[in-house]
C-alpha cells in the first residue's frame, strides 16, 4: 500500500487489493490479478507527510528520506539543521505498472536535482506547484528535464497510470529552474553547497554542503570510472558520506573485456546476415553504445532511433560537460539517425539498431522488434539490467513480449551485457575509503546481504554506517 497527494488540493491517491465492496468508490482497474484500485478523495495539502519539524539540537542534521532510502529510485530527501536552513535533494518515482511514489513531502524552498533520470526527477513539478520550490540542477540535466517530464506525461496519459502533476505544473516547474556549474557554490539559508561531478551521465552531479563546522558528499547516483560519454567521479574528503548503494554486493565485469565481448557478437550476428537489435536508455546509454561500435573501426551500417538522437543533440550543445564533444558530432555524422516512417523501414535492413526502451517496454523498438522477431539470424543485445515486469525481463524469463496489446513469441538468441554506469560493490567501498567519512548513509539500494556486506566492509575502516528506513526522520 502507498499513499502520495498528488496535486495542490486536487486528489490524494491510494492503491491495494479489493476487498468487501465500499460505497462511492471509482471504477476498480482489474489490470492485475490482485485488481488493484486507486481511490480518489480530496485532502488539505501537507496533511499525509510523516516529516518531523521539531527543532533539530544544535549542531546535528535531521534527515528523513520520502522515498530512495530502503530501494533503487524513488528518490527524494529532506535535510535539515538547528539553524532552520532546510533543503531538498531530488524527487522521482518508479514508473513500474503501477508506478511507486515517494512520501509527500514537507514544504520547501529548494529542490535540488542530482540529474536528469526519471527516479530523481520525475516528481519535481509536484513540489513546485505544492510549495513553489525553485530547482537547481547543472545546465545539461535542465536542457534535458523538459524532454522527460513531458514524455512522462504522455506515458502516464497513454497507460491510464495515476501522475502527480499536470502540464500546467509541468510549465510552473520549467520557470522555476536555477542552473549552476560544477564548483559554483551557492548560499542556502546558513549554508552554502556547490556541484561536483558524478560521472554516471553527462549532467550528473554530486553535491557537497558545508553547514556549521562540517560538510556532507552527496553522491547521486555515481560512477568512478569513466565512460566514452564522461569522466569517472572523484572523491572529496567529507565528514559526513551519502552513499549510493545499487550494486552493493555485486562487482561488475571488466569495462575493456565487455566492450570486447558486445563487440564480437555483433560481428556474429551481422556475419550471418543478420540485424542485431540494441535496446538502450535514451540518456547515455545509447550514447555509450554507439561509442563503442565505432571506436571498434568495423564496417557496420548502424542506424540511431528513439529519445536519445535529441538527448545526443542536448550533449553536443552542452560539450563542457561531455568527454569528448568532437568524437560525438564525428560519431552523429557517422550513425543513421532514424527520423522519419521511411528511414525506420531501411533501417530493418541495417547492421545495427539502437533505440530505446532500454528494457524493452515500449518506444521504437517494439516496432523493430516486430519485424525482426521472425528471422532467427537476427539478435537481440540487451545492454543492462532489465527489472522484473519489464519487457526485456519478459523475453529473458519466457521468450514472449506483449507487442502492441498482443503478446507473441520472441524466438531470436538474446545476450545480455552489463554496461551500468554506477560504481559497483569494490568501487563504492575504495570512493567511501577516500571520502574518510566518519559518518556513511547508505541510500538507493535494497537492504539486502549485498548491502550488509558494504556496511560490513565500511565499519572494518572505523565508518560509522547507517541504513536509514524510507519515511522516517534521523540525526546525525
Amino acid at each position: 500500500m502507498f499513499d502520495f497527494s498528488i496535486s495542490k488540493s486536487l486528489f490524494y491517491f491510494s492503491t491495494g487489493i479489493k476487498g468487501d465492496p465500499i460505497p462511492s468508490l471509482p471504477k476498480v482497474d482489474e489490470t492485475s490479478k490482485l485488481r488493484k484500485f486507486v481511490i480518489m478523495v480530496l485532502y488539505t495539502p501537507g496533511s499525509t507527510t510523516n516529516y518531523d519539524s521539531s527543532p533539530v539540537e544544535k549542531g546535528k542534521l535531521r534527515y528523513h528520506f520520502l522515498g530512495g532510502g530502503e530501494e533503487v529510485g524513488n528518490v527524494g530527501c529532506i535535510l535539515e539543521d538547528s539553524s532552520g536552513t532546510r533543503l531538498q535533494i531530488d524527487y522521482g518515482f518508479v514508473p513500474k505498472k503501477p508506478p511507486t511514489y515517494p512520501e509527500e513531502g514537507p514544504p520547501v524552498s529548494d529542490v535540488i536535482l542530482t540529474h536528469s533520470h526519471i527516479d530523481h526527477v520525475g516528481l519535481a513539478p509536484w513540489v513546485v506547484a505544492s510549495h513553489g520550490a525553485k530547482l537547481h540542477c547543472t545546465e545539461l540535466t535542465a536542457a534535458v528535464l523538459e524532454m522527460i517530464w513531458r514524455d512522462t506525461y504522455k506515458v502516464s496519459s497513454i497507460e491510464g497510470q495515476p501522475l502527480p502533476w499536470d502540464k500546467r505544473d509541468l510549465e510552473e516547474a520549467l520557470d522555476q529552474i536555477v542552473t549552476h556549474s560544477f564548483d559554483e557554490w551557492v548560499d542556502h539559508g546558513e549554508w552554502k553547497w556547490r556541484f561536483l561531478p558524478a560521472g554516471h551521465i553527462p549532467g550528473a552531479a554530486m553535491v557537497e554542503i558545508q553547514f556549521g563546522d562540517r560538510n556532507l558528499l552527496w553522491s547521486g547516483d555515481i560512477d568512478t570510472r569513466s565512460s566514452p560519454c564522461v569522466i569517472g567521479a572523484k572523491a572529496i574528503q567529507s565528514d559526513i558520506l551519502f552513499l549510493e548503494s545499487t550494486y552493493a554486493g555485486r562487482n561488475q565485469p571488466d569495462r575493456e573485456s565487455e566492450i570486447q565481448r558486445f563487440i564480437n557478437r555483433v560481428v556474429e550476428v551481422v556475419e550471418r546476415g543478420g540485424t542485431c537489435l540494441i535496446p538502450s536508455f535514451a540518456n547515455g546509454r545509447g550514447q555509450d553504445m554507439l561509442s563503442h561500435l565505432w571506436e571498434s573501426n568495423l564496417d557496420l551500417d548502424v542506424h540511431y532511433d528513439g529519445m536519445g538522437k535529441r538527448i545526443l543533440n542536448h550533449y553536443l550543445d552542452y560539450p563542457d560537460y561531455i568527454r569528448d564533444s568532437e568524437k560525438f558530432r564525428k560519431i552523429k555524422r557517422w550513425a543513421r539517425l532514424v527520423s522519419s516512417k521511411s528511414d525506420r523501414k531501411k533501417a530493418i535492413d541495417a547492421d545495427v539498431i539502437v533505440t530505446t526502451s532500454g528494457m524493452l517496454d515500449g518506444g521504437p523498438a517494439h516496432w523493430y522488434l516486430n519485424r525482426l522477431r521472425h528471422d532467427q539470424r537476427n539478435a537481440i543485445l540487451l545492454t543492462g539490467y532489465q527489472a522484473e515486469g519489464s519487457g526485456g525481463r519478459q523475453i529473458l524469463d519466457s521468450s514472449r513480449l506483449k507487442i502492441f496489446g498482443k503478446l507473441v513469441d520472441i524466438n531470436l538468441e538474446v545476450d545480455q551485457f552489463s554496461f551500468s554506469n554506477h560504481a559497483d560493490h569494490s568501487l563504492l567501498v575504495k570512493f567511501a575509503k577516500d571520502v574518510d567519512a566518519s559518518e556513511v548513509i547508505l541510500f538507493h539500494g535494497n537492504q539486502d546481504d549485498g548491502q550488509e556486506l558494504l556496511k560490513k566492509e565500511l565499519e572494518s575502516e572505523e565508518m560509522v554506517v547507517h541504513q536509514p528506513d524510507n519515511c522516517r526522520s534521523y540525526i546525525i
